[in-house]
């Protein structure tokens, strides 16, 4: 029986913590309890940005230290999710620890599609599909789950998260998908064995030959945490299968170079240990297709490389468009997508992890669902002390400076991108339960959609309209005329006009444009539309920002793209048409918020690429044999002085057609004089408006200073409202042998914290019936009977259709407090009638 991520979950939050305070050797010393509380609550309520003055975030890659670091005080956050359970055990048994759980983090097996042949001439035999496919059946994710994660995962076989919210509605087909690449080894041997036949190749002594020579396949294992030991059982399942395997152990950033930075062409790996992490809890999972599967989800050549069958690549990206009618239509497709995901298998599913977040007991900060500490986006806005506002907090992280930074195309690492969040203020900010979006620099939203196009509204910030028509405005930008640098019109492109399935109005809060970036130079309205421009100019072949890794991201854009507008810059008011929809009203507007990046910053990046000296992406920098550009450290610093030095001289404006009737008199002078005095005193060029600013960054000694910048606008307790997730318990009874002929009820309780959950915030209570072949035999939705009682009644002639033998009752309950569902199964049996009494 499936173990379910709930049951998992409560028994880690079973813990009882008895929380005592141990001040670190940097901490300030502490008050008394009542001057503490009092003191506290007048300065958190006059102060402004974050609740911390400091944070050190150092590189720590043994999580066996983190107990013992955290109890010395050194150290009062880590961000790497831990699951070992032995070490989880250490920081559950301490008084100095806290932790938080969260669901969003996953292993999976990476693998090389080039083929049939690498560069060297060897054969790869994972350019055959079937070959990959196949690898679902030899791998046993039980065991993955329980001997290598001690519990702390449950087995996954899809691109979909099983604590997220797609995972529920698509539950049948996902049960049923399970069932047909459960653990079958001898099936897996013999697909295998046919198409390497099939290729001429021979099996010699056990051992697969090629022209002669052992078919070696090389297993790229991280060390860093569980993965060493699922690399390990992987190398030994390929042995097992007649391979000649080569074990390559590398940390995260030795890694990224092979089978992220590198080509895979070169065959310097087959199989890479990989892992994601969902940094924020995502409703909608239908874009997974194109992100792990097609030339579409990123730039770097490994993607390039992907090739699916034209029916998937289809399929894929009209999801990732949305392009359906109704969510019955949505329903079909996704099912179809992940039938053929199984049968391309680029990616071979292995679990869903359990990750336990370690931090002091003194320190308080909201952690997302999915993502945990190091994908909470709220981290920087909450992190704080529990006996004091202000001082310097130490995190520390497995790594730092994984990749190069930069805005357009740099590091995609969770842990620079969590030290890159505290830096930005966004829009808008994710619902750590949620995953709904709430505004943060947004007055107010209205999306207007076609009629009948499934979209739904949950929160009141927004409004949603239908319309049987939306022309998109002749004025709006759809295009870009590279040699004249500047927009193209929908009026210009299309005579007769367009139209959109969906248009979002956003209109920013009042000073949007007054506020200033970290370097002191106040935001304009080129600091919103200079992103927009690369979008196209980096897809233009005539662009020496022309990068071909962009393309396929753009192509899709292009797709469903049908016009931009500034309807006012008094509040600035921007309009988005697409043909790009999201199940939900708060995605949409969040997916096509405008990112405002520094145009000042930005420039000197465009000038270094266009001389060909550094570029944005690791794509174009291996084409181009030229560094990846990075703001922060590295030979990139130099070459960017240089281009500041250019750049404060001619006053330099990029794409001066459109920029220079958006910025106002004397701003490009006041910019770059403003960028020199940032980059004298911190040696680098990274700019931005979030509650933190970096102060400092040492690349040797492996450490990250940032600082609170004192001039954030908001209060420090704007986002201090979310403590706890009201996930729901289950608790499923019933009988365990039922006669055919006789129906059978079952009873469901939902609770949180022992209390019943309101009846109203249960979204839906789903329940799937299998039977003893694993076959769904009947799916529906259990029955209210009041906030915490529900019940799942089989009729008569449904049990007698279950055949004699053991089946299986599966819940899957989703709530509109948490976007995580919970699960809860029940095996029971049918028996002939009277035949399971005692005998007289």
């Amino acid at each position: 029986m499936r173990r379910s991520l709930l049951a998992v979950a409560a028994l880690l939050f079973a813990v009882v913590l008895v929380v005592v305070v141990r001040p670190g050797p940097s901490d300030s010393p502490p008050r008394s309890a009542v001057s503490s509380e009092q003191g506290d609550a007048a300065e958190i309520a006059n102060r402004r940005g974050a609740l911390v003055d400091q944070v050190v975030f150092t590189q720590e890659s043994d999580v066996g230290q983190v107990t013992g670091l955290i109890e010395a005080g050194s150290h009062h956050v880590f961000t790497q999710g831990i699951t070992s359970t032995t070490v989880f055990q250490r920081i559950r048994d301490s008084l100095a620890t806290a932790y938080d759980i969260s669901y969003g983090t996953n292993a999976e097996l990476t693998l090389n599609p080039v083929g049939p042949t690498f560069a060297n001439g060897e054969l790869n035999p994972f350019h055959v599909p079937e070959i990959r496919e196949a690898l679902n059946w030899l791998v046993d994710r039980n065991y993955i789950a329980e001997e290598i994660y001690g519990g702390l995962a449950v087995p996954r076989f899809l691109p979909l998260n099983t604590a997220f919210p797609d995972y529920a509605r698509l539950a049948d087909v996902a049960r049923e998908l399970e069932l047909r690449y459960a653990h079958d080894p001898q099936r897996a041997r013999e697909v295998i064995q046919r198409e390497m036949q099939a290729l001429g190749v021979r099996l010699v002594n056990g051992r697969w030959h090629h022209e002669g020579q052992p078919v070696r396949v090389i297993v790229l294992i991280r060390t860093e945490d569980e993965r060493h030991r699922v690399g390990n059982y992987i190398a030994n399942l390929m042995e097992d299968v007649g391979f000649t395997v080569e074990r390559h152990y590398r940390t995260a950033e030795e890694a990224s170079r092979i089978w992220i930075g590198g080509d895979p062409k070169a065959g310097r790996w087959h199989i890479y240990t990989g892992g994601w992490i969902a940094a924020a809890i995502q409703r909608d999972q239908a874009q997974n297709f194109s992100d792990f599967y097609t030339p579409r989800g990123r730039a770097e050549p490994l993607w390039q490389a992907y090739d699916p069958t034209p029916e998937f690549d289809e399929l894929a990206e009209r999801l990732q468009r949305r392009d359906y009618q109704s969510r019955e239509e949505r329903q079909d497709m996704m099912a179809h997508a992940l039938a053929l995901a199984m049968e391309n298998s680029v990616r071979i599913w292995l679990v869903d992890q359990l990750n336990v977040s370690a931090r002091s007991s003194n320190v308080q900060v909201a952690t997302d669902l999915a993502g945990g500490l190091s994908g909470s986006i709220l981290w920087p806005y909450t992190v704080r002390f529990k006996d004091r506002v202000g001082g310097e907090m130490v995190f520390g992280s497995p790594d730092l400076l994984t990749e190069p930074w930069n805005p357009i195309a740099g590091s995609n690492w969770i842990f620079d991108q969590m030290i890159i969040r505290s830096l930005q203020d966004p829009s808008l900010i994710p619902d750590p339960f949620t995953g709904l979006y709430w505004p943060q620099r947004i007055a107010s939203a209205e999306v207007v959609v076609q009629k009948d196009v499934p979209v739904t509204r949950t929160l009141d910030w927004l409004s949603v309209k239908t319309a049987a028509e939306i022309k998109v405005p002749d004025e709006a930008w759809i295009d870009w005329d590279a040699k004249a640098g500047r927009f193209v019109t929908v009026g210009e492109k299309h005579e007769d006009g367009i139209t959109a399935r969906i248009c979002v109005r956003i209109r920013y809060e009042e000073g949007y444009l007054e506020r200033r970036w970290h370097d002191g130079s106040r935001v304009s309205l080129a600091d919103v539309v200079l992103p927009w421009i690369l979008t196209f100019a980096r897809a233009d072949p005539d662009s020496r920002l022309h990068d071909v890794a962009h393309l396929p991201v753009f192509e899709a854009f292009q797709r469903h793209f049908r016009g931009w507008h500034i309807a006012s810059t008094e509040p600035l008011v921007i309009e988005i048409y697409s043909d790009q929809i999201y199940p939900d009203a708060e995605t949409i507007v969040a997916a096509w918020a405008p990112n405002t990046t520094p145009w000042h910053v930005l420039s000197l990046g465009i000038l270094a690429e266009r001389n060909g000296e550094l570029a944005f992406s690791s794509n174009k920098a291996d084409r181009q044999r030229v560094d990846w550009m990075s703001l922060v450290a590295g030979p990139s610093i130099p070459v960017l002085e240089r281009h500041l030095q250019r750049a404060r001289e001619q006053g330099f404006v990029p794409y001066p057609a459109v920029l220079k009737e958006l910025i106002r008199e004397g701003e490009a002078t006041e910019r770059y004089r403003a960028l020199s005095d940032w980059h004298r005193q911190r040696n680098h060029f990274w700019v931005g408006d979030g509650p933190f600013y970096l102060h400092s960054v040492h690349p040797v000694a492996g450490s990250v200073v940032l600082r609170r910048y004192e001039d954030f606008p908001d209060p420090a307790d704007k986002w201090l409202r979310f403590t706890e997730p009201e996930i729901p318990e289950l608790d499923l009874d019933g009988p365990m042998v039922v006669e055919s002929g006789e129906g059978a009820t079952f009873s469901l309780a939902i609770t949180f914290e022992g209390e019943p959950y309101a009846r109203k915030a249960i979204e839906q209570a789903q329940f799937l019936l299998f039977d003893g072949r694993g076959e769904l035999a009947r799916k529906g939705n259990a029955k209210a009977l009041g906030n915490g009682h529900w019940q799942v009644s089989l009729p008569p002639e449904t049990v007698a259709k279950l055949g004699h033998g053991a089946n299986s009752l599966e819940l899957a309950v989703t709530s509109r407090r948490v976007a995580l569902p919970s699960f809860a199964s029940h095996v029971f049996a049918t028996v002939p009638e009277g035949g399971w009494r005692n005998s007289p």
